[in-house]
């Protein structure tokens, strides 16, 4: 529309002209170009559904808003008004991202340091750089190639023995011996009723939707009836899935509870298959002990562990071990040695499809199936089940049961079996048995093992009661005025008339993860996260002095906590004491690690294991202790009952007491009572519990409700 402002005659344009060039200013660089896309976001949120493509620009948004944020905190050649101007902005595009996650929290996830940037998040951020006239980084170039193809990019080595290997039997050629025990597949109009139905969705949710008490584990046979090898240490059920891999069950998904010896199985049903060679991916910290326990268990089928670039490796062994950090210089040669059999253990490591070493790991299982024809695959996790249903995803394309979009032929002739389509009320009970028919083992330690004696979990409170738990209390407070404020602001500005009596829980969470969002993206400043770390600090010398007395009065202790500092604090008190221990952390070398399990395993004088919650607690037999100490807290119960399974296993002969160390009348006590109610990540889905999954950032969210609802119930 043409303007209506005449100009008189000689009149300066100087003011306009400065006004332009102030918004001009406004609109470079990165902040418009945030703007834009966190509309596009916040708009995608409020219609439905949070597809793909929207959750991308969410982690992108939030990504270059960290960043920007601590360019322009960075940048002396600028003046204070400015950056003050710039970092505003900046928080009003962080609002609008805390509102978004608040109606959709499963964006909370995105905002973790740790989460994957996957190829389209790293293209979409580039585009947006280079839009904003920036230069894009190193970590911001893409390429086209497809996943399979990226995995073989980085730097390749192929050992001196392997080689060897290679010349010894230059001729290897596929395995297809067994090609005539594969089942014919039905034709004709059968086989086409389900062609055209989106399948993998409701196959996850036949899991998700359960019924209580349905457990999730094929028959197996009876192990008594097979020629299970005659090994004493070998328990009933362990006996019973070798029976199976030896009467010719192929893959496994062996989601038995931790401490029930899923590594023993693996390796006795690769001997039960003679799936050799055999490749076993592992996480760094536990690829020793594989060849320990495969020396063990499988003494005629010597094992070799690939450490760097395997030149210490025998190329020649039938079991290889290799850990998930260096498959990519590996993946090789791995692929065309002619493996017989896969294990891959942790399997939840592999459950984001977009990360190197779930494609690494997917691309091998294909390759061995490509020239074998059924091989002995198995994926074993004692925690299948994380934040999603949707993580068997990924384990179920390892074991070759679906692909990328549908399932694979095994598994969609049974489907057709049944008769049934996703439409009918019968097909997700049906669908469910039938992948647990492929393969699916779930036992409990309750059902499988009773002479294992019975754990608990002791709670200790501890009153902080120094300055630092003053001004831990203080903080609190803090945070309680903060959300009360955010919340009455909220209730003041809303735009629906509609009144609520007493306290409006719906916007109760909203304001949690507005909360919640902008503590995820902090860098500075205290927040949920940052107070949970301090109570840990202001207990480490409790809870080493507990640890302390335990060692005196029982015996062994294994002493666990998340943060280095207050591991530090611990082997602090204990050197005081006079008292020998482990330290069992994420940052040593495999060797080193070794050393220490086996001197407080070994060694009478060693009392204590000092163990990294996060490096520890998985894949160690801890079980010479039966006492054990939780400094800090997990945000899930999975990652608690992970650390106590390091001693209440199989080889336990003592009751187990795992001692958690909970600050009194803090935030601490509120998040063991949520972690405690919201126990059994993988009940609902393979044990058949009705208990509702939760994920970390559930028990996060609850928490900061939890503290805003007794916040305002104490004003009303």
């Amino acid at each position: 529309m043409a303007s209506n402002i005449q100009r008189r005659p000689g009149a300066t344009r100087t003011a306009p002209r400065s006004r332009r060039r102030a918004r001009n200013q406004d609109n470079d660089g990165i902040i418009p170009v945030l703007a834009s896309a966190v509309r596009r976001v916040e708009a995608g949120v409020q219609h439905g559904p949070v597809s793909p493509s929207i959750r991308t620009q969410f982690q992108v948004v939030a990504l270059l808003v960290r960043e920007e944020r601590a360019r322009v905190k960075a940048d002396s050649t600028r003046s204070d008004a400015y950056r003050a101007e710039q970092l505003k902005r900046l928080d009003g595009i962080a609002t609008i991202l805390a509102k978004v996650a608040a109606r959709d929290t499963t964006l909370l996830a995105l905002l973790d340091e740790d989460a994957v940037v996957g190829d389209a998040a790293r293209s979409l951020k580039r585009e947006m750089l280079i839009s904003a006239g920036m230069e894009p980084g190193d970590d911001d170039v893409t390429t086209s190639v497809p996943p399979a193809a990226t995995t073989t990019t980085k730097r390749q080595v192929v050992p001196q023995s392997v080689v060897s290997r290679q010349l010894a039997n230059p001729f290897l050629a596929p395995d297809f011996a067994s090609v005539g025990t594969r089942e014919s597949r039905p034709r004709g109009s059968g086989s086409r009723r389900l062609a055209s139905w989106e399948l993998i969705g409701p196959l996850l949710g036949s899991f998700e939707h359960a019924a209580a008490g349905v457990s999730a584990c094929m028959d197996l046979p009876d192990a008594s009836s097979v020629g299970v090898p005659n090994v004493p240490e070998l328990m009933a059920h362990q006996a019973q899935l070798v029976a199976a891999a030896e009467s010719g069950h192929r893959t496994f998904l062996l989601a038995d509870e931790p401490g029930l010896g899923k590594t023993a199985q693996a390796l006795l049903a690769a001997q039960a298959a003679d799936a050799y060679p055999l490749l076993a991916v592992v996480p760094n910290v536990v690829k020793t002990n594989w060849a320990r326990e495969a020396g063990r268990w499988t003494p005629d089928h010597p094992a070799t562990v690939i450490h760097g670039d395997g030149d210490t490796i025998d190329g020649f062994a039938d079991i290889i071990v290799i850990n998930y950090e260096v498959l990519d210089r590996h993946i090789g040669w791995l692929g065309d040695l002619g493996f017989r059999g896969m294990v891959v253990d942790e399997a939840h490591f592999i459950k984001n499809k977009k990360s190197q070493r779930s494609q690494h790991v997917l691309q091998l299982s294909e390759q061995i199936r490509a020239r074998t024809v059924r091989p002995l695959l198995m994926a074993l996790t004692g925690t299948p089940l994380i934040n999603d249903v949707d993580d068997f995803r990924a384990i179920w394309q390892f074991l070759g049961w679906i692909d990328e979009k549908k399932p694979r032929a095994e598994l969609m002739e049974a489907l057709e079996q049944t008769g049934l389509t996703p439409a009918d009320p019968g097909f997700c009970a049906a669908a469910r048995e039938r992948v647990i028919d492929l393969g699916i083992v779930r036992r409990r330690k309750a059902d499988v093992a009773a002479d294992i004696p019975a754990r608990r979990v002791a709670d200790l409170p501890v009153e902080l009661d120094d300055a630092v738990g003053r001004s831990i209390r203080a903080a609190e407070r803090e945070l309680a005025d903060r959300l009360v404020s955010r919340y009455e602001s909220a209730l003041e500005t809303r735009a629906s008339g509609d009144v609520v009596q007493g306290i409006d829980h719906d916007l109760v969470r909203r304001v949690a993860g507005w909360e919640l969002a902008d503590a995820a993206t902090a860098k500075t400043g205290e927040n949920v996260f940052s107070m949970i770390r301090r109570i840990g600090q202001a207990k480490a010398g409790l809870a080493a002095d507990y640890a302390a007395q335990l060692a005196s009065s029982v015996g062994k202790v294994v002493f666990f906590a998340k943060h280095v500092d207050v591991l530090d604090t611990a082997e602090q008190v204990f050197a005081e004491r006079g008292l020998r221990y482990s330290s069992i952390r994420g940052d040593q070398t495999a060797t080193k690690r070794q050393e220490n399990i086996d001197a407080f395993v070994g060694d009478p004088d060693v009392s204590i294991a000092v163990c990294s919650l996060t490096a520890a607690g998985v894949g160690l037999n801890l079980q010479v202790a039966s006492n054990l100490v939780l400094a800090e807290l997990s945000w899930t119960d999975a990652e608690q009952t992970q650390a106590i399974d390091r001693v209440h296993r199989i080889g336990q002969a003592e009751p187990v007491t795992a001692w958690r160390i909970i600050a009194a009348q803090t935030i601490d006590a509120k998040i063991a009572e949520l972690i405690d109610s919201k126990a059994g990540l993988a009940a609902r889905a393979l044990d058949g519990s009705d208990e509702e999954v939760s994920s970390a950032s559930e028990v996060q969210l609850e928490t900061l409700v939890a503290q805003l609802t007794d916040a305002l119930s104490a004003t009303r």
